[in-house]
C-alpha cells in the first residue's frame, strides 16, 4: 500500500468525551498456559490438533503478558493511552468451567486491573473471548443449553471479584465469529461443523450475552455494560437481482443475528430464512429474555465483503468473493482495505433507536512489518489507520452516535488459525526473546493521543 494522503488529524478533532484505548484477548497475549492452576480450553486442545493452525502454532506463551503485563502496562502509558481492554480467562478464574475458584487466577487479574488504575489507565474488561473450557465443550460447549447456567457463574465470579474497580464491561466478543467459525464451519476451536451445532450455538450464545448484562447490572453499581459485534459491509459482487438478495441475507446473518434479539427485534428471519431453524431451540420465555438494554454496544470492523449467489454452497446458496480476487488493496488477511466500511457500519447500527451509544472496540490491520534494528517501519498499518479514522470522524462531525475507538491490538499475538503470521500490533515482539519495540505506527498513535485536549 502506497502513502495516502488524509487529513491531518488529532484525538482533539473527536471531542473531549471521545474514548481512546488499545484492545486485546487473554488467550492470544497472555501464554502461561498452564500456570497456577490454570484450566485447559478449547484453543489448548485445537492447537494440539494437527494442521488446524499455520506453521502449527500455539499460544502457550505468545507474548507472556502473564508474566509481562507490568511493562506492557507502562509501555501503554508511555504511548498515551489511557483505556485498556482486555479479557479474561475463564480457565484461569475457573478451571473446571464451573465450581472451583482458582485463587491464583484471581491474584493475576487483580494485579493487572491494580496496576492499569495505579497508572491511569481505566480498565475495559470483556468476560468472553473464545476460551471456553474444554471441560464443558465436552458436555457440548455452547450447544448446550446449559452453557448459559454455567456463564451465569463465571459473570458472577468476575462481577464480584473485580466490579468493586472495573466499571466498564463487555459480555461477549464476536458471538457471529465463535460460533460461526467453531460450530458451523469448524476452522475455529472446537472445530464442530455444520447447522446442527451453529444453530443451538448461536441461539445460547444471545441467552448469554443478556443474561451476563443483567447480571453485571445486579452486581456492579455504575458499570457502562456493553458487548461486541464483529461487522462489515456486505455488498453484492454483481448488480443482479440473485447476488443482491444474497447480500440482503448474508448482511442479516452476519450483522443482524445478534443485535436485534437484544434490542426486542428477534430474529431477521425474513431476509435469512434459514433462522426459522433455530425455532427448535427457542424456549417460551426465550425471546424475552434475549432482550437487555445495554449502556454501548461494540462494533469491530475491519473490511466489507462482496457476495454473490451460488448454487453450490449448502443451506445459504451464497459465496463471499476473496478479495484477491477482485483486485484491490488487501492486508495479510486478505481482507480487503475500505476505509468507508467502518463509516458505514456506524451509521447501520445507528439506525437502531435502541442503541445508546457506539464504540469501535476493534479495528485495525495485518502487515508485512519492515525491521531495521530498533525501527519497525509498517507505513501500511499507519496509513490504514489514519484512513479509517478519517471515516470515523466524518460519522462523529455527521452527529452519528460513534463515542469511541479501541485498536486492535495493542502487540502481535497469536492470531487465531492464522498463527503469528500475521501482525496486527502498535508494538511488535520478538517470539524468541520476548522484546517489545514500539512500530512506527505506535509512534504516530502516541503522538495523536498527546493532542487529546
Amino acid at each position: 500500500m502506497k502513502e495516502q494522503k488524509v487529513p491531518f488529524l488529532n484525538a482533539s478533532d473527536f471531542g473531549e468525551d471521545f474514548t481512546w484505548g488499545v484492545s486485546t484477548a487473554a488467550y492470544q497475549i497472555e501464554g502461561g498456559h498452564d500456570a497456577d492452576g490454570k484450566g485447559r480450553s478449547i484453543w489448548d486442545k485445537f492447537t494440539d490438533t494437527p494442521k488446524m493452525i499455520h506453521n502449527e502454532d500455539n499460544a502457550n506463551v505468545s507474548c507472556d503478558f502473564y508474566h509481562k503485563y507490568k511493562e506492557d502496562i507502562l509501555l501503554m502509558k508511555s504511548m498515551n493511552i489511557d483505556n485498556y481492554r482486555f479479557s479474561l480467562s475463564w480457565t484461569r478464574i475457573l478451571p473446571y468451567g464451573i465450581g472451583t475458584i482458582n485463587a491464583a487466577g484471581l491474584d493475576f487479574y487483580n494485579k493487572v486491573i491494580d496496576f492499569c488504575l495505579e497508572n491511569e489507565i481505566t480498565p475495559w474488561v470483556t468476560l468472553y473471548h473464545w476460551d471456553l473450557p474444554q471441560i464443558l465443550e465436552n458436555k457440548g460447549g455452547w450447544t448446550n443449553r446449559q452453557i448459559v447456567t454455567w456463564f451465569s457463574e463465571f459473570t458472577q465470579v468476575c462481577a464480584n471479584a473485580f466490579g468493586d474497580r472495573v466499571k466498564h464491561w463487555m459480555v461477549l466478543n464476536e458471538p457471529m465469529v465463535f460460533t460461526g467459525a467453531g460450530y458451523f464451519l469448524g476452522v475455529h476451536a472446537p472445530g464442530k461443523k455444520g447447522l446442527k451445532n451453529f444453530l443451538p450455538a448461536a441461539h445460547h450464545a444471545v441467552l448469554c450475552q443478556s443474561e451476563g448484562g443483567r447480571i453485571l447490572r445486579k452486581l456492579v453499581p455504575g458499570a457502562q455494560i456493553g458487548t461486541t459485534f464483529s461487522c462489515s459491509q456486505i455488498t453484492p459482487y454483481r448488480q443482479n437481482k440473485r447476488d443482491k438478495k444474497t447480500a440482503i441475507m448474508v448482511d442479516a446473518l452476519l450483522n443482524r443475528l445478534f443485535i436485534e434479539p437484544a434490542l426486542g427485534l428477534g430474529y431477521p428471519t425474513i431476509e435469512a430464512p434459514i433462522l426459522k431453524k433455530l425455532q427448535p431451540y427457542i424456549q417460551p420465555t426465550d425471546m424475552e429474555d434475549c432482550k437487555f438494554d445495554f449502556d454501548f454496544i461494540g462494533i469491530q470492523n475491519y473490511t466489507r465483503e462482496k457476495v454473490k449467489y451460488s448454487l453450490l454452497v449448502p443451506y445459504i446458496r451464497a459465496k463471499i468473493v476473496k478479495a484477491s480476487k477482485r483486485n484491490v488493496e488487501i492486508t495479510l488477511m486478505d481482507w480487503e482495505v475500505y476505509p468507508p466500511s467502518i463509516y458505514n457500519m456506524i451509521k447501520k447500527f445507528g439506525e437502531y433507536s435502541q442503541i445508546k451509544k457506539i464504540i469501535i472496540t476493534e479495528n485495525g490491520a495485518a502487515f508485512k512489518d519492515t525491521i531495521d534494528g530498533e525501527i519497525i517501519t509498517d507505513l501500511d498499518r499507519l496509513n490504514f489507520l489514519k484512513r479509517y479514522l478519517s471515516e470515523v470522524l466524518k460519522a462523529k462531525q455527521e452527529g452519528l452516535n460513534i463515542h469511541g475507538y479501541f485498536v486492535w491490538t495493542f502487540t502481535d499475538n497469536f492470531e487465531w488459525a492464522e498463527g503469528y503470521f500475521p501482525r496486527f500490533g502498535l508494538v511488535h515482539i520478538d517470539f524468541k526473546t520476548l522484546k517489545r519495540t514500539i512500530k512506527e505506527s505506535g509512534k504516530w498513535f502516541s503522538q495523536f493521543l498527546s493532542h487529546k485536549s
